[in-house]
């Protein structure tokens, strides 16, 4: 299973970090020891003092494909959730500013807490899609698919032109403004629309 994660492909968390909105997706990928289900906790890793959340829908593909359309992309996924893409900022910037990889600061054992899917067809519109993050009851990070600046279709074509995408992979679509750090006890919820899909705590 592959977890691809796609950067700044919401145009204000982009400028929040002061990044150039991209012409192309942009994604990296975790391994899949970063995966959190069933509302676990997340553990703060002891090599970074500042976590970030960044909250993201994430869509899992159904099938095999390799140089996938756009016209056909819709088929290759039936289900969604909400997802946290934490992120060790401090090694991220260190890792930055000396020019090196930082899967580090992405990938790292459990870095990718991930919810309940549900099926895509309950929504009319998939690019009129509210979701997103609460933390101790207090709302965070919101944003809606028609702010993405590459629709889900859109990545699944562009990625699949580098990898064969295969049943169980999952895209993380990216992030919209107002990510921020987490402290231990803290109380994660995730939603889209009106569904509370990932409930979780910070130990």
């Amino acid at each position: 299973m592959k977890i691809i994660c796609f950067g700044r492909n919401y145009a204000e968390h982009a400028r929040e970090f002061d990044n150039q909105v991209p012409d192309f997706p942009i994604f990296f990928l975790k391994p899949d020891t970063s995966i959190i289900t069933r509302n676990r906790p997340f553990f703060y890793p002891d090599f970074s003092q500042d976590i970030h959340y960044e909250t993201e829908l994430v869509i899992r593909i159904n099938r095999l494909g390799k140089h996938i359309d756009p016209g056909f992309a819709h088929r290759y996924y039936q289900e969604l959730t909400v997802g946290i893409d934490f992120t060790a900022r401090d090694l991220q910037k260190k890792c930055k500013q000396n020019g090196w990889p930082w899967e580090i600061a992405k990938g790292f054992e459990g870095s990718a807490p991930l919810g309940r899917f549900i099926d895509k067809s309950q929504f009319e519109d998939i690019q009129q899609i509210a979701f997103g993050l609460e933390i101790n009851g207090e709302t965070v990070q919101s944003g809606n698919t028609r702010e993405m600046i590459f629709s889900f279709d859109h990545l699944i074509a562009y990625v699949s032109r580098y990898f064969t995408l295969k049943t169980g992979d999952l895209l993380f679509t990216g992030t919209p403004a107002g990510v921020g750090p987490v402290q231990i006890e803290d109380r994660l919820r995730a939603y889209v629309e009106d569904q509370v899909l990932l409930d979780f705590r910070v130990k």
